[in-house]
């Protein structure tokens, strides 16, 4: 058997391990030096309009910046589809923003309580008919606390700042506020309209918008459709004999 060969490696010093980060770094400078000549190169051989229409484009960009941060971010916190260059309800999706700011760290430390009994004990609470908040709950976010809409809509069951300002919810971010300030909500429509649809759409568009019917605004219509597919799904299945029977 030949023996085996051990390597020996010697020490580095100090003096080397510096001369080796200098080199290192001056290869890098040197890099960014050739890219920097190469772009120079390459602005230069474009013609006067193209680099009008560079230089237009970096100043939209640039002035668009706080749109698309905004938007970008809440759909990154909020877990939302939001257009990056949107300039609507740019008022609420800062505030929803802001709010959820002061919410987070608060909930890192507690967490969020079970979503079904508190569901059904709001529905109580306001004579709801069961399973309706749920329904709502269900379309809204599928029970994620967390999420804000494109348009600035906070919590399990979106509320919008202005209305959870109106209801007196402080933490709309908090689900157990949440679903109190959602279910007088829809208590409020459900007495102003007397019908189940009716109130439904007002929680998606707005009371002012269902004063002549369903508003048919490409929208309100599905999202009525599925709400009422899932509170039927929901309903106990004793409700939805008697409803049968009824029939």
């Amino acid at each position: 058997m030949p023996p085996r060969r051990i390597a020996i490696t010697t020490p580095v010093s100090a003096r080397e391990t510096r001369a080796r980060g200098v080199r290192r770094r001056r290869a890098w400078l040197g890099q960014l030096a050739r890219i920097r000549r190469g772009l120079a190169a390459a602005w230069r051989r474009l013609n006067v309009k193209t680099r009008r229409y560079i230089l237009l484009a970096a100043a939209l960009v640039g002035l668009s910046s706080p749109l698309w941060i905004i938007n970008l971010t809440v759909a990154f916190v909020g877990h939302s589809l939001v257009f990056p260059l949107s300039p609507f309800f740019l008022r609420e999706k800062v505030s929803a923003l802001v709010t959820y700011a002061a919410h987070r760290p608060l909930c890192l430390l507690s967490g969020h309580p079970d979503l079904p009994p508190l569901v059904a004990a709001a529905e109580v609470r306001y004579h709801l008919p069961r399973s309706l908040l749920a329904a709502v709950v269900q379309v809204e976010t599928n029970g994620h606390p967390h999420r804000i809409s494109a348009a600035g809509a906070m919590g399990v069951a979106q509320l919008m700042p202005g209305t959870a300002r109106l209801y007196g919810v402080a933490h709309p971010f908090d689900t157990e506020e949440n679903l109190d300030g959602a279910a007088r909500l829809l208590r409020d429509h459900l007495h102003r309209f007397g019908h189940l649809r009716l109130a439904i759409a007002a929680y998606h568009a707005g009371p002012g918008a269902v004063m002549h019917g369903v508003p048919n605004n490409g929208m309100t219509p599905q999202y009525v459709e599925r709400v009422l597919s899932a509170y039927r799904a929901l309903r106990p299945a004793h409700d939805r004999v008697s409803a049968a029977k009824a029939k």
